[in-house]
């Protein structure tokens, strides 16, 4: 049902991300022209890139190391998220048991490290993006998802995580909702920060260190050039195409087309939205409590994500991750209208006391998933080239790593972290058009049905589950 005061909190939200429209946005640095020479080549400049760029410098300040952008650092899903920066390298606990059991105790160790070494770097190099390590209240709010939460809490503790179980009283003496039947608060596993100032602090940090940074820059081609390779792009200021040729090149596009066809069969971009409100009162955060600042997320199949911000905003994302036919990206597509009013009315079904409240911001963005929803690795070109990508959602914190294993692949040699199955493995693919998005529709479907029916799985999932396949939100 529409509640009636939802229209009114969205008439005035501005079609943009917060966290990109405001002053602190560096100015653009120009597209790159005529011909250059690198040892390694960096395509995108999300986090994925920016680590990398940042950390081979780190590692040998003498290397060459050349960015390009096609829009501006952290303008795409790096700068559209909702800041959770989690510790799991395996889109969870349970997702990475499932899939790589025999490893899953390293996989843990390294997340751990992974988080503790992005706090370092956030330190190191003065970024200031709002770091807090507040930990994730995940929270039940139907009957049925109790148990689940006991089960989650009983494999964290295995793991030795530091998680709480709570009832609905102690839940909602953390962040008061009517709607909050029990919780899981994991509180060592998971940051909040600011996602387009991390992005920013990173592009800075590498530039301090010498990383030559080009944006408005699209890599239109990659071919072989002798011993390296050579990689064409978009016209420069004065039309001309631009031409790079690197002895090494990383390509960190996740979700975007590929440069390498064979990225296609295992990559799907799916659309995910997100609210922001404007400042609440201090008579308002009284209302709903929060006082330990915990990123939240219910725990069904079509869940939401949410948290506080730095100046008191709410932002509140989630529940649809909607897929177009052919893989089809545009502009556009980051508006709709339709799922922007759905999360308006569970926002305000989860914090009725906040009516009144208006948004001041309503966006959408690009997911790069695949059918284990977490990142794949590899190379190409001999070697010379190396990828990461579909880390579904949990690429805040994980693309650091991903930017590790790319520099280990193209060193070339063995290491503790080519090794890993994780890095070695692929996931299985996608079919092609028009399988894919049938499957993906009915799969969709099949979950929001779930939740509808106390998380009862039909046919077609089960199916999916035996099979290692499925679609996740």
């Amino acid at each position: 049902m529409k509640l009636p005061h939802t229209g009114r909190a969205l008439a005035d939200a501005a079609p943009v991300p917060y966290w990109l429209d405001r002053p602190e946005r560096p100015d653009p640095l120009p597209p790159l022209a005529g011909p250059h020479d690198a040892d390694l080549l960096v395509v995108g400049g999300g986090y994925s890139g920016l680590w990398t760029a940042l950390l081979a410098k780190e590692a040998d300040p003498d290397r060459d190391v050349l960015l390009v952008e096609a829009g501006t650092c952290g303008w795409a899903a790096s700068g559209r998220n909702g800041g959770f920066c989690a510790a799991s390298l395996t889109h969870g606990l349970a997702n990475g048991v499932d899939r790589f059991p025999g490893e899953i105790d390293e996989l843990e160790r390294l997340g751990r490290e992974n988080l503790a070494a992005i706090a370092a770097t956030v330190a190191r190099h003065d970024i200031d993006c709002d770091f807090e390590r507040t930990g994730e209240l995940a929270v039940a709010v139907e009957p049925y998802q109790l148990a689940g939460l006991a089960e989650d809490a009983e494999l964290a503790r295995r793991y030795g995580h530091d998680v709480r179980l709570l009832d609905r009283d102690e839940v909602r003496a953390e962040v008061d909702s009517p709607t909050y039947l029990g919780g899981m608060w994991d509180r060592d596993r998971v940051a909040l920060l600011d996602p387009a100032k991390l992005a920013w602090g990173l592009r800075r940090a590498a530039l301090d260190l010498g990383v030559r940074l080009h944006e408005h820059t699209r890599v239109t081609g990659l071919r072989r050039d002798g011993g390296a390779l050579r990689a064409t792009t978009a016209g420069g200021p004065d039309g001309a195409p631009g031409v790079v040729r690197a002895r090494q090149v990383v390509l960190a596009t996740n979700a975007f087309p590929p440069l390498l066809r064979r990225l296609r069969a295992w990559l799907v971009p799916v659309y995910d939205y997100a609210l922001m409100t404007e400042p609440l009162t201090p008579v308002q955060r009284k209302a709903i409590g929060w006082a330990n600042r915990q990123g939240l997320a219910d725990v069904g199949n079509q869940f939401h994500y949410y948290r506080i911000t730095a100046d008191g905003r709410i932002l509140f994302g989630g529940y649809d991750a909607v897929y177009h036919y052919g893989n089809r990206m545009a502009p556009e597509l980051a508006q709709r209208p339709a799922t922007f009013t759905a999360l308006a009315e569970h926002f305000f079904t989860t914090f009725p006391q906040l009516a009144g409240l208006r948004f001041s911001h309503r966006w959408g963005g690009v997911i790069d998933t695949c059918t284990r929803f977490c990142a794949f690795f590899g190379t190409a070109y001999e070697g010379r080239l190396a990828y990461a990508a579909g880390f579904t959602g949990l690429g805040v914190g994980a693309t650091r790593f991903g930017a590790r294993v790319m520099l280990d692949l193209l060193g070339g040699k063995e290491t503790p972290l080519t090794r890993l199955d994780l890095v070695r493995s692929k996931p299985l693919p996608f079919p092609p058009e028009p399988f894919r998005a049938a499957g993906i529709n009915l799969t969709r479907w099949s979950l929001a049905r779930a939740d509808a029916r106390q998380g009862r799985r039909n046919g077609w999932l089960r199916t999916l589950d035996r099979l290692g396949l499925g679609f996740d939100s």
